[in-house]
């Protein structure tokens, strides 16, 4: 199934930001796409059959921390 997660991760504030998580969350299983947000600091995520719990600990791994 198709899912589609958005992410606040606050701490983002360059280019070196956006492609480390960037790069961290599209190695978790089923993500085909990542799309990172400076202005709005907002992370999304679309794949197949993707774990919450596996990208909030791919951009926890990438330094950065998720809020709700």
């Amino acid at each position: 199934m198709q899912t589609e997660l958005s992410y606040t991760v606050p701490r983002m504030s360059c280019d070196s930001c956006r492609a480390t998580i960037a790069e961290e969350v599209s190695e978790v299983a089923g993500v085909d796409e990542v799309a990172v947000d400076l202005q709005t600091k907002i992370v999304v995520v679309r794949g197949e059959d993707v774990v919450d719990a596996a990208v909030r600990a791919a951009i926890t791994e990438a330094g950065y921390e998720v809020i709700e």
